[in-house]
């Protein structure tokens, strides 16, 4: 049975580094690593082993970073893009929404839900960059090298979806919660008073009722949100960057990170935004079915405040990008470059 941390170190998306032993510099290792064009001496800098516990500890840090700041820092816009899902009458269009929601509450009206927000999806992104990276090395060892390079679209999609189905278990009572807040007027304005509060009227199930909506949500804007960004990176890298990732210093990679990831986030907001608009009526409506909703809305009706979601998730997703990565380079966390046809593949096909 092979460790997760071997099966890495011959994964296709492995680091171009060689190690010793994680946190110990590797000194007097001189020339290319075989296979690669960079030095190996630059191991020296990185603070674990790619495909260690370590690694994907701290992978889920950054998640936790990435994805509990920037959605506490867009709470306005999804708190009225929310109110637009749910009232479209009384809020109109995005610019209404905010002049409405501060002449009743005022600005700090705008941040409700935050609390819930803030915990909701920093345990949500912990889950879904931890377990991504665990599940591509995982998959990537049961097609083999060759596979996982060729068929790597379908690799990050499927880890991506893994991840996401237990991330959203984690965002599920939280999401519920926030959702109740900025949509039902008078319910509450703190996460401590609204959690008692559907605990008492609805249970448990008040929690996890829009589990599912959810998933339908969730799932496939993290499959797009991941595939989308790891082959975009990929071809930015081929096709318009005019050097090699390599020859391109910290801050230019992290510029090529954010375009990516804000492309990724367009295609992101689109393919979930009908099961986005069902859960914010789900969570609104008490003792409704996410068919019952859905029927309700119509099929016009699940793209309500579709331009403030793209303009909020594609911001939204370009940060979570820009920061993930940053906290890779500040915490010295092994960040693999675009993969590489494998040796073996290449004398295949005569390459």
């Amino acid at each position: 049975m092979f460790s997760l941390l071997e099966v890495a170190k011959n994964s296709p998306f492995r680091t171009p580094f060689t190690k010793v032993q994680c946190d110990v510099p590797t000194h007097g290792v001189e020339g290319p690593v075989p296979g690669r064009h960079i030095q190996a001496a630059s191991a020296a800098a990185e603070s674990c082993e790619f495909g260690s516990n370590k690694y994907f500890a701290l992978c889920s840090l950054g998640g936790i970073l990435s994805c509990g700041t920037t959605h506490t820092f867009v709470v306005p816009l999804d708190l009225v893009k929310c109110r637009l899902q749910v009232d479209q009458a009384k809020y109109k269009n995005l610019f209404t929404g905010f002049k409405i929601t501060v002449a009743e509450e005022g600005v700090k009206g705008l941040a409700k839900g935050w609390a819930p927000t803030l915990y909701g999806y920093s345990a949500q992104g912990a889950f879904k960059f931890g377990l991504y990276e665990v599940f591509k090395v995982y998959y990537a060892k049961v097609l083999g090298e060759e596979n996982a390079y060729l068929y790597r679209t379908t690799l990050y999609l499927a880890a991506s979806a893994s991840a996401e189905f237990f991330a959203d278990m984690a965002l599920a009572p939280f999401e519920a919660t926030k959702v109740k807040i900025q949509t039902t007027p008078g319910f509450a304005n703190t996460m401590r008073e609204a959690m008692p509060k559907i605990m008492n009227e609805e249970g448990i199930n008040g929690f996890y009722k829009g589990l599912v909506p959810l998933w339908m949500r969730q799932i496939p804007y993290t499959m797009m949100k991941f595939a989308c960004f790891e082959r975009t990176l990929e071809l930015l890298y081929k096709f318009v960057v005019p050097k090699p990732r390599a020859e391109c210093s910290k801050g230019e990679q992290l510029v090529v990170t954010f375009a990516a990831g804000y492309i990724a986030g367009v295609f992101c907001a689109i393919v979930s935004h009908p099961a986005d608009v069902v859960v914010s009526k789900l969570n609104q409506a008490k003792g409704s079915s996410a068919l019952d909703v859905t029927r309700s809305l119509g099929f016009m009706g699940m793209w309500q405040g579709l331009m403030p979601r793209i303009v909020m998730i594609g911001t939204l997703t370009a940060l979570q990008w820009f920061i993930y990565d940053g906290v890779k380079v500040a915490l010295a966390i092994p960040r693999p470059p675009p993969p590489e046809m494998p040796a073996s593949l290449k004398e295949k096909l005569g390459k």
